[in-house]
């Protein structure tokens, strides 16, 4: 459905030290690497599907009130190490691991990265 997804951060730097950890847990890995953006995606795939950058128009980056990412996680032990890397590197939890209420088999964890964009990572399978 989506080709991509952008976050806007302030600090390159030190979005990318957040992202590469937390973003490893699952698989995805720096693809592409400028003054202004990196972007991430999966072995195999061709594409950058999420990307961190600097907005466009220079202004200071700012959290969209009601945006996240969810990220597709294999297993309830990658939702948990991507809740855990997040926290080590900089983010800031917003939700525990755990059981949701959309259905039985709905593990999922949200964080904040360090500019404050609100992610979360999702097991729907059986465990």
């Amino acid at each position: 459905m989506f080709t991509y997804i952008t976050v806007g951060i302030n600090d390159l730097a030190r979005a990318i030290r957040f992202y590469d950890r937390v973003l490893a847990t699952l698989g995805l890995e720096r693809r592409e690497t400028d003054e202004n953006e990196a972007g991430y995606g999966m072995a195999g795939d061709n594409r950058c599907r999420f990307w961190i950058n600097h907005p466009f128009d220079r202004q200071p980056a700012t959290v969209g009130n009601g945006s996240m990412p969810a990220f597709d996680a294999s297993s309830r032990a990658v939702v948990d190490a991507f809740h855990a890397a997040a926290i080590a590197h900089g983010g800031t939890d917003d939700g525990a691991p755990g059981i949701r209420h959309f259905h039985p088999n709905f593990y999922a964890c949200y964080v904040r990265d360090p500019d404050g964009n609100k992610l979360s990572a999702l097991c729907e399978r059986p465990e």
